[in-house]
Order: C-alpha cells, then sequence, then structure tokens
C-alpha cells in the first residue's frame, strides 16, 4: 500500500510563494503518476499538476508559469513550488497517486479524480490579499 503525507502548507501574502512536500511510504515515482489537487471550500476538487512515471508533466492553465512540480526520488518526496500566489489558491491542497501510464489514455485524464487511488490529508495554504 502507499501512503502520502503532504507539510509545507501556511498562511502567505497575495505574491509570497511557497513549497508543499509529498513524502511517499514507498519508492513509487517510476511506477506511479503523482498528482496535486486542490479544493477550496464550496469547490470541487480540481487538479493543479501531475507528473507521470514517465516524467510527462501537465498542468492546470491557472497555475502555469507559477507552480513547479518537482522530485526527489531519493527521499520519496514530491514538491509543490508554488510562486506569485493569489488568494485564489488558497484552498487545501492534496497529493495523490494514481497508475502510471495515465496520461496515456488521454488530456484530460491526469486531472479525473478517480483515477488516483492514494491519497494524503492534505496541507491547507491560505493567501491573503
Amino acid at each position: 500500500q502507499v501512503q502520502l503525507v503532504e507539510s509545507g502548507g501556511g498562511s502567505v501574502q497575495a505574491g509570497g510563494s511557497l513549497r508543499l512536500s509529498c513524502v511517499a511510504s514507498g519508492y513509487i515515482y517510476r511506477t506511479y503518476c503523482m498528482g496535486w489537487f486542490r479544493q477550496a471550500p464550496g469547490k470541487e476538487r480540481e487538479g493543479v499538476v501531475a507528473r507521470d512515471s514517465d516524467g510527462t508533466i501537465r498542468y492546470a492553465d491557472s497555475v502555469k508559469g507559477r507552480f513547479t512540480i518537482s522530485q526527489d526520488n531519493g527521499k520519496n518526496t514530491l514538491y509543490l513550488e508554488m510562486n506569485s500566489l493569489e488568494p485564489e489558491d488558497t484552498a487545501m491542497y492534496y497529493c495523490a497517486a494514481g497508475l502510471g501510464g495515465l496520461m496515456r489514455k488521454g488530456v484530460h485524464r491526469w486531472s479525473a479524480l478517480d483515477e488516483y487511488v492514494y491519497w494524503g490529508q492534505g496541507t491547507q495554504v491560505t493567501v491573503s490579499s
């Protein structure tokens, strides 16, 4: 089984930066597609970015140029670097793992919630104006 634990959330001013981390219980980054999702109050959970097992990366249009996904396989850790944060970025952020090769299914599959079988508990990001 896979266990994911997020950290790094907090409160920042608009324009600030934050780095989220997701530590996996196993060496999974060459097997799973790893994604970051977020959910704001009253909103549906949405995909932020995902990196497939082959290295393919997809970003939501709303975060392109501001957020960057990366990983340290040796530490079994996935990162989300968030820059130029906006109040609209305020949400609970979740790390998730799906089966590798997910992105081969189509351009929209990376952000489909039902493609991810493991989820972390989330870390809160609050951006004030």
